[in-house]
């Protein structure tokens, strides 16, 4: 294992010599959506590179930070940008965020992506409510539970039936209608990267079943499962997948980047409205 109980204690340390609160909820912005920490009151930013063992991100579009403070009066703990398998990282180093939080109180996640959309029936600008995942990545040998497991944080094998909150998910419909926030829902394929997809592998996504897919998500839901946190996720769709070969064009990390920006608002008031009715459960 790459990582001890004591790493995450001294990361642990750095994180509450800065702040006292100790949130019970964590959130997790994707691509484009890091304008959401800019909502969070009071907020003590902690840079990545300040904490120990955490691997910095070097993607545009993720800042590299946790942001420790309030949002509608709930005490949060958002990680302003991720880290993803295709930059090098293994799966261990990758989660290391969420079970970063679970150590320090974080009981659920909330977590966000950019997406390319394969349902047809989809728009760039959607949010998709994520219902379940096809993790192509973990089917193929990565995911980060492989090897020893600690007893203490979970059970060696995992069930993945009920991956994603059932309850949290009803919460999240019930704020979307009453914003008038349209509210998409869907299979999530996570795959490696850091390539967007050929035609044929779109249209082998949509035959297997999933309605959105992107590169990260899908271990971070099995790291926060795997240690008793419940989950909400969501997708942003920032753009379509290419289906057809007769086309000139083509996905780009910038559009996905801009497509974010004209989220967030929704996202936000989503977000908000979310933490909230939570605040009541």
């Amino acid at each position: 294992m790459r990582y001890s109980q004591e790493d995450y204690t001294r990361a642990v340390e750095v994180i509450r010599s800065r702040t006292t609160l100790t949130p019970k909820i964590g959130i997790v912005l994707g691509s484009g959506l890091g304008p959401l920490a800019d909502a969070v009151e009071s907020a003590v930013a902690v840079p990545y590179a300040d904490i120990p063992g955490f691997p910095l991100s070097t993607v545009q579009g993720h800042a590299g930070r946790l942001v420790i403070g309030h949002l509608v009066g709930q005490p949060v703990l958002v990680q302003q940008g991720r880290t993803h398998f295709y930059e090098g990282y293994d799966m261990e180093q990758v989660t290391f965020a969420i079970r970063l939080m679970r150590e320090l109180g974080v009981e659920t996640v909330i977590l966000t992506n950019a997406a390319g959309g394969i349902n047809t029936n989809f728009d760039v600008g959607d949010i998709m409510l994520i219902v379940d995942h096809i993790n192509f990545v973990g089917m193929a040998g990565h995911n980060p539970l492989i090897g020893p497991n600690d007893e203490r944080i979970g059970p060696r094998f995992v069930g993945m039936a009920q991956a994603y909150d059932r309850q949290w998910a009803a919460l999240a419909r019930r704020v979307a209608k009453e914003q008038n926030i349209t509210l998409r829902e869907g299979v999530y394929a996570g795959l490696a990267g850091p390539f967007f997809e050929t035609p044929a592998e779109i249209r082998m996504l949509r035959t297997c079943g999933a309605d959105a897919v992107g590169m990260s998500t899908v271990h971070e839901t099995l790291v926060a499962r795997h240690g008793g946190m419940r989950v909400l996720a969501f997708s942003s769709i920032t753009n379509m997948g290419i289906d057809k070969l007769d086309t000139d064009q083509e996905a780009n990390h910038l559009e996905v980047l801009e497509a974010g920006k004209a989220i967030v608002p929704r996202m936000t008031a989503l977000l908000r409205g979310v933490l909230a009715e939570m605040a009541h459960a």
